[in-house]
């Protein structure tokens, strides 16, 4: 007899990426609640038509939600739910917390967190798992002293609704086979178990996972992105006009071999346009791959020196995992190619699989960054899948033993 699978909601599911680990990992998911329309036609596109990853009940149309209107308007509804979810997974917003932001307690995106909690309370699933920025671990600065951090705010929220065994941890997604120094604060939390367990049983089972998929714990950039490159060739842009798109280089490792798996036969990667530079920006490019240091930011001097005016730009290092991938893409230079990241290389870097197509814009700017979700920042506010999918199993693993 099949075994069931275990239910799932994931709230602030943005486009994907923890529930296409999840959906790997063997769980079943009930519906998910996304605020931008942008990152949810993104979701629904690869989930809900493709995978087929949800249930997704009557009550609620299949649209972007906010979270505290789906509380509002369907509160008996969710209180049905008790006894029949095994998850509620997801995290709030993180600029308010994020230590690259502005970092600022009145960010109403904060206030997110209450409504997470407030929506445990309401469907009490069996086990809990949130996500966010290591800032979020960190008080806020007041006057002369440093407030609580709004991690601990969230573990007595959690502790009161009876998720006595409930722990956190800061957690670097490039000891789990994803190619980016992703750091972020982990809780997991259990009405009956052992959430303590969690971390433990993560780290020990993440090398068997990943050898399984023929893949090492450490990746680096080139490792990931090397079969995109735009030596390999170009042509025109599938989905804007002049645009070009880069093509389908042969596989160079496991990796590779993959995320590109069930598209065999696609000579052009989805999502893979050049952004078309300025000659002048080319060549002050070509200049900085040469000498600037790799990895870390360019320095006031090379700025100066080389006439660029973003402060936190970064030139890639092929051999080592990227920094934490941002919203705004051009922060990153490729580690041989004078230009930023393609979104298909942005969501490699992520272990975003190629079959995986994103919806909507690329990129926006100006006062629309605000409230629009195009591709680029979809994948860097993304929960990497590869990662999804062993905290996935890691907390199957608890469930059945609990």
């Amino acid at each position: 007899m099949a075994r069931k699978k275990p239910i799932v909601i994931d709230i602030f599911a943005g486009c994907g990426g923890l529930s296409l680990g999840l959906y790997h990992a063997g769980w079943n998911g009930l519906f998910a609640i996304e605020k931008s329309e942008m990152a949810f036609e993104t979701l629904r596109h690869n989930l809900i038509i493709k995978k087929k990853h949800f249930f997704w009940p009557e009550w609620l149309p299949i649209e972007n939600h906010d979270i505290d209107e789906v509380i509002h308007n369907h509160r008996k509804k969710l209180r049905l739910l008790r006894g029949k979810v095994d998850l509620v997974a997801g995290g709030p917003p993180c600029q308010g917390f994020s230590m690259a932001g502005k970092r600022e307690e009145t960010d109403v995106r904060n206030q997110l967190i209450h409504s997470y909690v407030k929506f445990v309370e309401l469907v009490k699933p069996r086990m809990i798992f949130f996500e966010n920025v290591r800032g979020f671990d960190m008080g806020f600065k007041k006057g002369k002293e440093i407030g609580e951090p709004y991690s601990h705010i969230v573990l007595k929220g959690l502790s009161k609704l009876g998720y006595t065994d409930v722990s956190g941890k800061l957690v670097d997604f490039s000891a789990f086979g994803v190619p980016q120094r992703r750091k972020r604060f982990l809780i997991v939390g259990t009405l009956h178990g052992k959430a303590g367990k969690f971390f433990e049983l993560l780290w020990k089972r993440r090398t068997k996972l990943l050898s399984k998929k023929g893949l090492k714990t450490r990746i680096g950039v080139m490792a990931a992105i090397s079969d995109l490159e735009r030596a390999h060739g170009e042509t025109d842009s599938p989905d804007s006009k002049g645009f070009n798109s880069g093509v389908y280089f042969a596989p160079r490792n496991n990796y590779q071999r993959l995320l590109r798996k069930s598209i065999q036969q696609k000579r052009v990667p989805d999502s893979h346009r050049f952004v078309n530079h300025m000659e002048s920006t080319v060549k002050i490019f070509q200049k900085l791959l040469i000498s600037a240091k790799r990895n870390v930011k360019i320095s006031d001097e090379d700025r100066l020196r080389f006439g660029l005016k973003k402060r936190n730009t970064v030139i890639l290092e092929r051999r080592s995992p990227a920094p934490t991938l941002m919203s705004i893409p051009d922060d990153y230079i490729h580690y041989a190619e004078p230009r930023i990241l393609t979104v298909r290389e942005y969501a490699r870097i992520q272990s975003f699989p190629d079959w995986f197509e994103f919806r909507d814009s690329y990129t926006t700017g100006g006062k629309r960054r605000a409230d629009q979700v195009p591709r680029y920042t979809q994948i860097g506010n993304a929960i990497p899948p590869l990662f999804g999918e062993q905290t996935g199993r890691v907390l199957m693993e608890i469930l059945e033993n609990g």
